[in-house]
């Protein structure tokens, strides 16, 4: 299934590379009861209802209305508080970040997470060296799933999106991204996935899913990485 080496791997961070559930579980629950709203459960949240895995300029507009703004400032607020004492990677993420970084292949972040303090956090955590490119939400001018921040990230590389640009994500939102691109879609994570989301229509191929970073690790060890 994964018999071709990739010339770009392109990494979601929220709960793709780095675990960040609690930190915006925290800050939407601050949210939603300074703005009036119940708060969301830690399932609401991970399940991406009402749209909360894209970014804060396309999903909260839908969920506070004309308030959003007001509710965007609360986030932010609640958010910088804590997230650079509590983020953390996932398991075995160091080692692939690490061997890729080793490798000929090309490495970057696209996420739905504000850029700057995106990269905050991957410098927070000492890996902002090991990317040649990061790319969040408001960088490009339009945030995932349009294909806007992949081309963004490719631009200057001598990497086009297509199949051999494997794009690994934990959300429908980072699938649909990859598909709009025409980059090779890569679900991270333990879900059934074909009972959360309903875009297999649209996949050409079997969807290929990687359930954790030891996974990963063992596809990517598989290939001449030098």
């Amino acid at each position: 299934m994964y018999s071709v080496k990739p010339k770009a791997v392109l990494f979601d961070w929220d709960n793709t590379l780095a675990d960040t559930w609690d930190i915006i579980h925290a800050a939407l629950c601050v949210t939603f009861d300074e703005m009036g709203h119940e708060p969301w459960s830690f399932e609401d949240v991970k399940s991406g209802r009402e749209g909360i895995h894209h970014s804060l300029r396309d999903s909260f507009p839908r969920i506070f209305g004309d308030d959003w703004e007001k509710a965007r400032d609360i986030y932010y607020s609640a958010f910088l508080d804590t997230h650079l004492d509590k983020i953390k990677l996932m398991p075995m993420a160091e080692k692939v970040i690490n061997l890729l970084h080793k490798s000929d292949i090309l490495i970057g972040v696209v996420s739905n997470k504000t850029g700057k303090y995106l990269r905050e956090e991957v410098k927070h955590l000492g890996f902002d060296h090991c990317f040649s490119t990061i790319i969040g939400a408001t960088d490009a001018k339009k945030d995932k799933p349009h294909p806007d921040p992949v081309h963004l990230a490719l631009e200057g590389s001598n990497v086009k999106a297509g199949s051999d640009v494997w794009f690994i994500g934990d959300s429908e939102t980072d699938l649909e991204c990859a598909l709009n691109s025409g980059c090779l879609p890569l679900y991270f994570g333990d879900n059934n996935l074909h009972e959360k989301y309903h875009i297999d229509e649209r996949i050409k191929h079997p969807l290929r899913t990687i359930k954790n970073h030891d996974e990963l690790l063992k596809i990517l060890e598989n290939f001449d990485l030098t």
